[in-house]
């Protein structure tokens, strides 16, 4: 903007609804200075193998709303993905844009000295030989690192593992590590509750709370701005509420019908688990097949995003490029600015047409029909089934 000297601050996030917790994020990162906001959110798929409970399109718009500037989508296949992976596509967008200043993230300890700490710890046990050793000895990758970590050094490092957010941010400042990038991180202390935890203190829960409380019709309004309110409200009236549990019969014919190759081609399987989900092909509801496969080697978010994957059709080699574009889903006046900013900076297309995203290359193209069909798939996880084609006909949010 003329005359203002600008600072673009990124955000990574899923806004699985948007609630207050989001806002007081919003709002600690312009207290920081940042004069606009960029945020890549995931799609209509979050990283707990999930669908979406809110399209989003209309996610999108309600964080334009909120107080972010620009929001792109992380492709499904990313969004689909181990943290590590996660954060490793998101930060690669962010940072292709060629115009963003700074990270904004929540965590529990509230301190960047300690979450780098983490980080050298994290990134140098990870090429210790101990380390698969206790993987084949059966224990989850996670708690394999942890124990070394503690072991290497101390529960001061060891304990930051144990906090969600923690984990997140630590990847975030691995993947701007191994990105080379000049972003420079800023981390917010996360207010009450824990990420995806079902508790809630004052006037802020977790997502995981409020999406309890939805399905089960408890109030949670206070835990939610008003627009968010209105949105739940306006599309549960339409049906267009999306649960996994709607894909229940599409999820099972998958598994029945899917050979050994192609299991063994999606993304974290390993470690004997395409053996345990062979084993339970069988199961006669999603709830049963979920119990037969999990494991304390195998969480059941793993098990959850294999499952998505599987019915989407993303593969290992999916993950062997990175983003090959920004698709945008919704912008305000400040937004345009950041995409100004960015038109001679950035290294990868950005976008609101997916048909035109699709004619910049090969992976492109991929990614595209990856998203289009992921989308058509979420359409019937809405309690009234939506129609197909909805990725290439939305209009995007351009707010004022």
């Amino acid at each position: 903007m003329w005359g203002e000297e600008m600072k673009i601050s990124g955000i990574i996030c899923e806004y699985n609804p948007f609630h207050n917790g989001h806002l007081y994020h919003i709002k600690k990162t312009r207290e920081n200075g940042a004069t606009h906001i960029v945020a890549v959110m995931s799609g209509n798929y979050v990283q707990r193998g999930d669908v979406a409970i809110i399209n989003k399109f209309d996610r999108a718009k309600a964080a334009v709303k909120a107080g972010v500037d620009l929001v792109i989508e992380l492709p499904v296949a990313y969004s689909l993905s181990t943290a590590e992976v996660f954060a490793r596509g998101s930060l690669y967008i962010l940072n292709a844009l060629g115009c963003v200043d700074e990270l904004s993230f929540g965590s529990e300890c509230g301190h960047l000295e300690s979450l780098y700490a983490a980080v050298q710890a994290s990134i140098s046990c990870s090429k210790l030989p101990e380390l698969k050793k206790k993987l084949e000895e059966g224990m989850s990758y996670p708690n394999a690192l942890k124990e070394l970590i503690n072991t290497q050094y101390g529960v001061t490092v060891a304990s930051l593992f144990d906090g969600p957010n923690n984990l997140l941010a630590i990847e975030y400042i691995k993947a701007l590590v191994l990105l080379n990038s000049k972003i420079k991180p800023f981390t917010v202390q996360r207010k009450s509750a824990m990420h995806d935890s079902n508790t809630y203190s004052g006037n802020i829960s977790s997502a995981s709370y409020i999406r309890q409380c939805l399905f089960e019709d408890n109030d949670y309004s206070e835990f939610i701005p008003v627009e968010t309110m209105e949105l739940i409200r306006n599309k549960k009236r339409k049906g267009q509420i999306a649960s996994v549990s709607n894909l229940e019969r599409i999820i099972l014919y998958k598994l029945r019908n899917i050979t050994e190759e192609e299991l063994r081609d999606i993304p974290d399987i390993g470690q004997g688990l395409e053996n345990r989900i062979i084993a339970a092909k069988g199961s006669t509801s999603l709830n049963d097949l979920l119990v037969a496969i999990k494991t304390k080697r195998y969480p059941m978010a793993r098990i959850r995003r294999i499952l998505m994957c599987a019915i989407i059709g993303i593969n290992k080699r999916d993950l062997a490029e990175p983003p090959p574009y920004g698709r945008i889903l919704a912008l305000n006046e400040r937004g345009c600015d950041i995409l100004s900013e960015a038109r001679d900076k950035s290294t990868i297309p950005f976008a609101t047409s997916l048909a035109k995203l699709a004619e910049t290359g090969d992976v492109a193209r991929r990614y595209t029909e990856l998203e289009s069909r992921s989308t058509d798939i979420y359409s019937l996880a809405m309690s009234e089934i939506q129609p197909s084609g909805i990725d290439y006909r939305a209009k995007i949010g351009i707010l004022e």
